[in-house]
């Protein structure tokens, strides 16, 4: 009779074990597609303003340039510099060069129902306004000044971030659900603060030798991202934002083999459009 009864017992340990067994991967498997990664990704372009800058040219190597006939040695000042964007958004003549005009890009990965984290990348363009007026100061191999100049690109100096000032940001995302009336339509609020780097491609004209440099690191950005998130058809991402960021180019290249270097900062206002994908739902 014992042995009856540790066979019966051990019978029913082993179904209980199977059970639990069971019931833990039926666990693990509903956790796992639980926490299925979220992502999307989205397209789109953008306007942007610019405040004034004052930019700082300098190159003390003494090199001699053969298109300017002169050995460089300079530290100046080109005083609060107005500045404006180039959209050429009616360089898109095919999908080709979709790029060519001021696009942004944005991939994110959601943490939970409030928080998203999103890398953050816009081509926006810095163009200085030619034959403006400003205040320039310092010195240009060994002569110094401090006076009123017109910003000829001919005989003096042309600058731009054109292709372009390039602001990769690292970005937390809140959102704020505002109106879902149905399970595949749901309109939020999203606020995107962060930071990161610029990555201008700098293009100079300095004393009548041009240069378009490469793209490098040149500095930081710090700044918010503020609009309207609408879900649609399932997959469907539309964002209509506005964002203010402060760009800070601490070392854009100038003229001759990183010889020349550029500094200033600005503050840039955006309106941007973007429209793409969700994945993992």
């Amino acid at each position: 009779m014992n042995s009856v009864y540790k066979i019966a017992l051990g019978i029913l340990c082993s179904a209980n074990i199977n059970v639990i067994t069971a019931q833990s991967f039926d666990t693990i498997k509903f956790e796992k597609q639980k926490n299925k990664v979220k992502m999307y990704a989205l397209w789109g372009y953008t306007r942007a303003k610019y405040s004034k800058s004052t930019i700082r040219l300098q190159d003390k190597s003494g090199k001699f340039h053969e298109e300017t006939g002169r050995n460089h040695y300079y530290d100046f000042k080109v005083h609060d510099v107005s500045a404006k964007d180039r959209p050429d958004f009616d360089q898109i003549e095919d999908v080709a060069n979709i790029t060519i005009p001021q696009f942004v890009a944005r991939i994110g990965f959601e943490i939970n129902n409030k928080w998203d984290f999103e890398i953050n990348y816009d081509h926006t363009k810095y163009i200085v306004t030619d034959f403006q007026k400003v205040r320039t100061s310092g010195q240009i191999n060994n002569q110094w000044f401090d006076n009123d100049t017109i910003l000829d690109p001919a005989t003096f100096l042309h600058f731009e971030h054109s292709d372009g000032a390039n602001f990769l940001m690292f970005n937390a995302v809140r959102k704020f659900n505002i109106w879902q009336p149905v399970k595949n339509f749901k309109l939020s609020a999203v606020l995107k603060p962060g930071g990161g780097v610029v990555l201008p491609r700098t293009e100079v004209v300095l004393f009548g030798e041009r240069l378009n440099n490469d793209w490098k690191i040149a500095g930081m950005i710090f700044g918010a991202e503020a609009g309207i998130r609408i879900n649609f058809l399932k997959y469907g991402l539309f964002e209509f934002t506005t964002k203010g960021s402060w760009a800070n180019y601490i070392n854009s290249f100038v003229l001759g083999a990183g010889g020349g270097k550029a500094q200033h900062h600005f503050f840039a206002g955006q309106l941007t459009a973007t429209i793409g994908m969700q994945f993992g739902n």
